[in-house]
């Protein structure tokens, strides 16, 4: 008896399923009988619904595809196919003593990143050094920050890894290695490198200290890291936890050598060379804003038979940034600044000393005058650092302190004055300063104060530049008293509790030698003479 009702009840759902799949069906206008009349796989006698064989005043009726009562039906149309790129679609019209990036055997996948960035025609140091670098050549290029030499080494690693089918399917190890000494700069070459693979299923992954190590760790672990971009500290420690394998990188780029060798990061790049392949089995790319004895000799050892370019100096391009040297003693050029600051509120300001206290004091005190700054240095953790840089490039915030940890690397556009609170211990950090302004052709000032100090720094600086510089004093407006400051708690921005930085610094790495013979304060601020 209870099979007997099990089979009725059965039967009774398929009916009460069948009549609600039709009625669903012609309230879509679709054909009853299509959907219905299929073959029986047991058997193969067609199964036919029971409203195909219904009658309606005396006569068949049978409900075809549009006869429903919500209007025409429509086939669904075949989604379109990818319209393929062309260099037709990037058209650059040849101009006599200019290259193009159509000159040079670049990917289809790569002209069209570069095309939708809007590039059109190379810089001097790309014009001299694609061509060797997309043959496979070694390089050792002598160009400064600006001077669009990211460019050429992320061109170069693409079109090889486009090139190299064998490993193009492989999950783990580097195909491609970039160092840098800064964490800065490294998410800058990481945000260039994503920007120009975009069309070619290459990952660009940055790696540095100063921000949570287990997620770093874990996404390293868990994606596909075609190019890694890192600063030698952090590497190292995923090298030794075996996270990143270096076995089948067959590219090295060493950016601002000179300044890791300053840095005292040499000893790590000599360890992470000894994991890749010998010198004969990959392309080694170096790039330096000077290029010293010490220099040289890295190359020699780390190169074969390099080719060898040198872009503008870098001093030579500053020419057309306008530089102001005042005469002012140590107490007035706080004065100065807070009144050039008030005088420009809508210009982007970006104010250099040499010292991190000194970044934090002079902050503190802009914000106690009402002046909404940000303060950029090591001691400052990197989520904020990330998060202040962007503020300033957005306009967010117009006034940035900071140490030269932000010289090079750093490209924001739209900054009107630079000021040298303090000039720095080397010439060479003046050139980086003050190219901050002045960029793709925009106009840009360059403020400077000879003060007690200061002044014994002008004659290096003169001779690197080569310029002579015309010293004055302020002008009265310049000269007025500011407000005595607010009591008033930091916004947050510039003088947030700084936390050390994790990865690099904190193993007493980082911190700038100081050059033979050059003058650097001690702690007491009593300067003397580097031995």
């Amino acid at each position: 008896m209870m099979k007997r009702f099990l089979q009725a009840a059965g039967k009774r759902i398929k009916k009460i399923a069948q009549a609600g799949k039709r009625k669903y069906h012609t309230m879509l206008g679709r054909s009853v009988v299509s959907e219905e009349a299929k073959v029986n796989p047991l058997d193969g006698r067609r199964e036919r619904g029971e409203s195909a064989q219904q009658q309606e005043g005396g006569g068949a009726v049978q409900t075809t595809a549009g006869s429903g009562e919500g209007g025409k039906y429509r086939a669904p149309t075949k989604p379109k196919g990818k319209t393929e790129w062309s260099l037709d679609k990037f058209p650059v019209v040849p101009e006599e003593g200019k290259q193009r990036f159509h000159d040079y055997q670049i990917p289809l996948e790569v002209m069209r990143s570069i095309a939708e960035q809007g590039f059109q025609y190379c810089t001097a140091i790309q014009a001299k050094a694609l061509a060797d670098v997309l043959a496979g050549h070694d390089l050792i290029g002598k160009a400064n920050t600006g001077t669009g030499k990211t460019a050429v080494f992320l061109i170069a690693i693409l079109a090889r890894l486009l090139g190299d089918k064998n490993s193009a399917g492989k999950k783990s190890g580097v195909r491609a290695l970039v160092l840098a000494p800064t964490r800065e700069l490294v998410m800058q070459i990481a945000k260039d490198g994503i920007g120009l693979a975009k069309y070619c299923g290459i990952t660009v992954t940055p790696v540095f200290g100063g921000v949570d190590y287990q997620k770093q760790l874990v996404l390293l672990q868990s994606k596909k890291c075609d190019v890694v971009v890192a600063t030698p500290g952090r590497l190292l420690d995923f090298i030794g936890k075996g996270v990143i394998d270096l076995r089948d990188c067959r590219i090295l780029v060493l950016d601002e050598a000179d300044r890791m060798l300053d840095m005292g990061f040499i000893p790590d790049v000599r360890r992470i060379i000894g994991r890749l392949p010998s010198r004969e089995e990959r392309q080694t790319l170096l790039f330096s804003a000077t290029v010293p004895e010490d220099v040289q000799r890295l190359a020699s050892q780390w190169c074969v038979r390099p080719k060898v370019v040198e872009a503008e100096p870098e001093q030579m391009a500053v020419e057309s940034v306008e530089q102001i040297v005042y005469l002012a003693t140590a107490e007035e050029k706080y004065t100065v600044l807070y009144n050039l600051i008030k005088r420009h509120p809508e210009d982007r300001i970006m104010v250099f000393a040499n010292m991190k206290n000194e970044t934090k004091r002079l902050a503190n005190r802009l914000e106690r005058n009402g002046i909404d700054c940000l303060l950029l240095s090591g001691d400052v953790e990197q989520a904020k650092r990330a998060s202040r840089l962007e503020m300033f490039r957005s306009g967010k915030v117009k006034v940035l302190v900071a140490t030269d940890v932000a010289g090079r690397g750093i490209h924001i556009e739209g900054i009107t004055f630079v000021v040298n609170f303090t000039l720095p211990y080397e010439p060479e950090d003046y050139v980086h300063r003050i190219g901050r302004t002045g960029r793709a052709g925009a106009s840009g000032k360059a403020v400077s104060f000879a003060c007690e100090e200061g002044a014994f720094y002008l004659p290096a600086i003169e001779e690197f530049i080569q310029q002579k510089f015309e010293c004055i004093l302020p002008e009265e407006y310049l000269l007025v008293a500011p407000p005595k400051g607010l009591n008033r708690p930091p916004s947050g921005n510039s003088t947030a509790t700084a936390v050390a930085s994790a990865g690099d610094q904190h193993r007493g790495r980082g911190q700038r030698r100081p050059r033979a013979g050059s003058r650097r304060p001690n702690e007491r601020g009593v300067t003397k003479k580097t031995p």
